[in-house]
């Protein structure tokens, strides 16, 4: 058997012949494929056929896994239950890109190697394909993973059933490996990122300001914070809002009041609250209960994380009521009153981190 070629673009892939290799895939054929950093074969986790026929091809014993693509970012939950923000702080910072992350799999005492690719030919597969995808590099267990097609036929033709010819792989090394699965992220296998790296961005505290249109109370938050902490490289702040679904720039009141404090915030653009950025955050600082049971009803394991703005500051001079208003559509002097409880807070938050 002489393995079909098919040249596709890398930047705008040929949907039918996507969709040709992702039904060879499904039923238990191998399709040698392009990411950014090597080719790779992919083969349906879930048939015993294609698995077999990865492991004779590749000459890897069984007691070896495989590491498997995902074409989004949040699937990493159906792999994994583990609520480690060094994960989801890594994920975030690399995918799409060339991180493999080991990772406890939900079968105890296991674990799995899961990769989102940069790349538009592979996310098309693996999203097409409809199962999950192991995917080895395209070479025998040994030999110098392959950075073009030609590369990857020297091993494999014949023994797979479709090449896709996408050009040379950008990065030609494979993905850089982090065990999270033991302790502490450790780099398993060297790529472009290094274990400088991933020790610059899981040591980095992540502090996540949430309220609804993220337009006013959490942009002060955020950035009033920003300004006490200007220099610190070891934290991170941001902020989202549960009610956003069109991005929108902060209120003409809450950039007029920060300015008042020497701050601006005249560019910022408001963003959605989504589960991967509420699991990498160490400290998740909402502005009402409301927006606390919006939290735990979208990620319950990050409970311990939750703070009421309010829970910071002195509220014996407050109403029962620990909420802080919303000033939206308020008087200016709404968004003074506003910002008068945000920068006590800000101040003991700024003296605790």
């Amino acid at each position: 058997m002489k393995t079909e070629i098919l040249e596709v673009h890398p930047q705008f892939p040929d949907a039918k012949k996507i969709a040709y290799c992702a039904n060879i895939v499904r039923k238990g054929g191998l399709v040698v494929f392009p990411t950014e950093t090597v080719y790779g074969i992919a083969a349906n986790l879930t048939s015993n056929e294609g698995m077999k026929r990865l492991r004779e091809v590749k000459r890897r014993s069984e007691d070896k896994p495989f590491s498997i693509l995902i074409p989004q970012v949040a699937l990493i939950s159906n792999y994994t239950s583990t609520t480690d923000p060094a994960l989801y702080k890594l994920i975030d910072a690399y995918w799409p890109g060339p991180l493999t992350v080991v990772v406890p799999a939900k079968e105890a005492g296991e674990t799995i190697g899961v990769r989102m690719p940069d790349h538009p030919i592979a996310l098309r597969l693996v999203q097409e394909a409809q199962c999950t995808i192991a995917a080895p590099s395209a070479n025998f267990e040994g030999n110098p993973p392959p950075s073009t097609c030609r590369e990857a036929l020297r091993d494999l033709d014949g023994l797979v059933d479709v090449a896709i010819d996408g050009g040379p792989a950008k990065l030609g090394i494979g993905s850089s490996v982090v065990d999270l699965a033991h302790g502490s992220p450790k780099i398993l296998r060297d790529g472009v990122i290094k274990q400088e790296d991933v020790d610059r961005i899981t040591r980095k505290k992540n502090i996540l300001f949430v309220c609804t249109g993220n337009s006013c109370r959490s942009v002060m938050a955020e950035y009033l914070l920003k300004s006490l902490l200007a220099g610190r490289q070891d934290v991170e702040v941001s902020s989202a809002g549960t009610g956003v679904f069109l991005q929108t720039t902060a209120s003409s009141e809450t950039v007029a009041v920060l300015k008042e404090e020497g701050i601006d915030a005249s560019r910022h653009l408001s963003r959605a609250v989504n589960t991967i950025l509420l699991k990498k955050s160490d400290l998740i600082i909402v502005m009402t209960r409301g927006h606390r049971q919006q939290v735990l009803e979208r990620v319950p394991e990050v409970e311990k994380r939750v703070y009421l703005l309010r829970e910071f500051i002195n509220t014996s001079g407050f109403p029962v009521d620990v909420d802080v208003p919303d000033p939206i559509g308020q008087p200016h002097y709404a968004y003074k009153e506003c910002f008068a409880i945000v920068k006590e807070a800000m101040h003991k938050i700024a003296g605790l981190v």
